[in-house]
């Protein structure tokens, strides 16, 4: 891949200190966010091997056009490739990653003329499950994931970040950019519409 800036050693002083506030694993991701930017081809290798198989999953199910996925995959990394230094460690390196594959996955599905929703109202919902209900959510991920069809983007987009990727609210508004509020009105309306698509006691995690 061609790229005007030529290879460094390290993340610039802002990345480092951010990366000096933050656990191992993140460390390291925002070690070779720094070394992206400075144009270290290798770095940006490790990190597309790290992200491709989350993205893929959440592209997927956002979009539920599988002709899209690898698009939409290659638009995000591009941006982390030309970008890198645009992150400043306000967030999580994977907040700043998923923050862009969602706007790209919205980009790409209206050219399909995809629904958009925007609600006012707004509820909380308990997403931790204890450790002796896991195989209820394995359960509940399958049934899920042949459930979000009757989604609109947005509202697959809020689901899939809290169920299958464990995400808070917080750390949800980040990534596709608007209020706390707004993302707990987008769950309480997939989670109604949900209802009606899945039977039984999955009902009850809902």
């Amino acid at each position: 891949m061609a790229h005007g800036r030529t290879d460094a050693i390290g993340p610039d002083a802002d990345t480092a200190s951010a990366a000096l506030r933050v656990p191992s694993a993140e460390h390291d991701e925002v070690r070779l966010l720094g070394r992206t930017a400075a144009g270290d081809l290798r770095a940006f290798e490790a990190l597309y091997r790290l992200y491709y198989p989350r993205l893929m999953r959440f592209v997927e199910r956002l979009t539920r056009r599988p002709a899209l996925v690898e698009e939409v995959l290659n638009d995000t990394m591009l941006v982390v490739w030309n970008r890198a230094d645009d992150f400043n460690g306000g967030s999580k390196v994977s907040t700043w990653i998923f923050a862009i594959a969602y706007r790209k996955a919205l980009k790409a599905l209206r050219r399909f003329d995809e629904p958009i929703d925007d609600e006012s109202q707004a509820a909380l919902v308990d997403t931790e499950p204890g450790p002796d209900r896991q195989a209820d959510l394995w359960q509940l991920r399958e049934a899920l994931a042949k459930a979000l069809d009757g989604l609109s983007a947005e509202h697959r987009a809020v689901v899939d970040l809290t169920y299958f990727h464990g995400l808070g609210y917080r750390e949800i508004a980040q990534i596709v950019s608007c209020p706390v509020d707004t993302v707990k009105t987008r769950m309480f309306h997939a989670r109604r519409k949900l209802r009606t698509l899945l039977a039984g006691r999955l009902e009850d995690w809902l």
